[in-house]
């Protein structure tokens, strides 16, 4: 059984510690936080069977298999770095770092020490792709030639977004998202990029992006402080694929050409969305890989491109943190 650690005990941590409790195949370990008494309370609850009061004790453990990191990601490649170099398999919350050098940096380093380092950005892993792909490649949307897409959130009250010592900005927390949604369906080889922001407290709150993949076209917004319906529409020569919220599928509906619903696929009950990154995670352990097929090495490198490329259009570069 895998011995699964989280460093750190947030928002997202408490939603990870509560899949893996779930997960017959996985042994709720340790947890580190920045405060003892913090880490024990957050042991307690899940079940875990260590707790400590810094991340650097807990890479000690040599009982610990795979570091779960759920930090703020401005100190993402600080915690890899301290995971890969004690030798423990990383899956680190998304976005993977705040730039491709420092992805890069990790990725040399995973490989080099043959230990798993991969992105927990969900999408990538849930059925839901597949059934997405299975209906594209069916035909009955037609050639496809264009999709839309938003993810939005009201996230005022939460402080880091709105720092850029700590990389904060829509791009980030939810327009990665996008990217990877696009990136999806319409594969690795965007020919243009375009985007504006409106910004506050020097951070994009809302961003319009546009990525051209040749004669394809995805237009996309995102924002940090308005409520978006999260929805996705894939259009083809023939018909169109409508996605009930991007970040999590919940429905996915086929219409024809005269605008008739002609399919409809719900998706499978889940723990919380986190099991399948963490399935696939241990997969690639279990058979010595250093990558998850669903998300491979390249492919989170060259997502990081697109992130930067984006950034630099809107004008934004954070302090970066190493």
């Amino acid at each position: 059984m895998m011995k699964f650690a989280i460093l750190g005990a947030g928002t997202i941590a408490n939603k990870m510690a509560c899949t893996i409790s779930h997960m017959p195949l996985v042994e709720a370990y340790a947890v580190a936080a920045r405060d003892l008494d913090r880490a024990t309370e957050f042991a307690a609850r899940y079940g875990f069977a260590k707790a400590y009061g810094s991340y650097e004790e807990m890479v000690e453990d040599r009982e610990v298999d795979i570091v779960y990191i759920a930090v703020p990601h401005s100190l993402h490649y600080r915690y890899m770095k301290l995971c890969l170099e004690h030798g423990k398999h990383v899956l680190c919350e998304k976005p993977f770092t705040v730039n491709a050098e420092q992805t890069k940096k990790i990725i040399a380093l995973a490989e080099k020490n043959g230990l798993l380092a991969t992105e927990a950005m969900w999408t990538r892993y849930m059925p839901s792709r597949k059934i997405v792909d299975d209906i594209i490649k069916s035909g009955v949307i037609g050639q496809v030639t264009s999709l839309t897409a938003n993810l939005g959130y009201e996230l005022s009250a939460i402080k880091r977004i709105w720092d850029i010592n700590l990389a904060g900005g829509a791009l980030w927390d939810v327009g990665c998202y996008l990217v990877h949604f696009a990136r999806m369906i319409f594969g690795t080889e965007i020919t243009d990029i375009k985007a504006s922001a409106v910004f506050r407290n020097d951070v994009d709150a809302i961003d319009s992006i546009t990525l051209l993949f040749g004669d394809k076209v995805a237009t996309m917004q995102c924002s940090a402080v308005a409520v978006l319906n999260r929805n996705g529409s894939i259009f083809g020569t023939r018909g169109y694929i409508e996605i009930q919220n991007i970040n999590n599928p919940e429905l996915i509906e086929v219409f024809d050409s005269e605008y008739h619903k002609i399919a409809t696929y719900t998706l499978p009950k889940q723990i919380t969305g986190f099991e399948y990154e963490v399935q696939a995670s241990i997969e690639a352990i279990e058979n010595h890989c250093v990558e998850c097929k669903a998300l491979p090495h390249d492919e989170i490198i060259s997502s990081m491109e697109t992130l930067d490329e984006i950034r630099k259009k809107l004008g934004y570069e954070p302090p970066i943190v190493e």
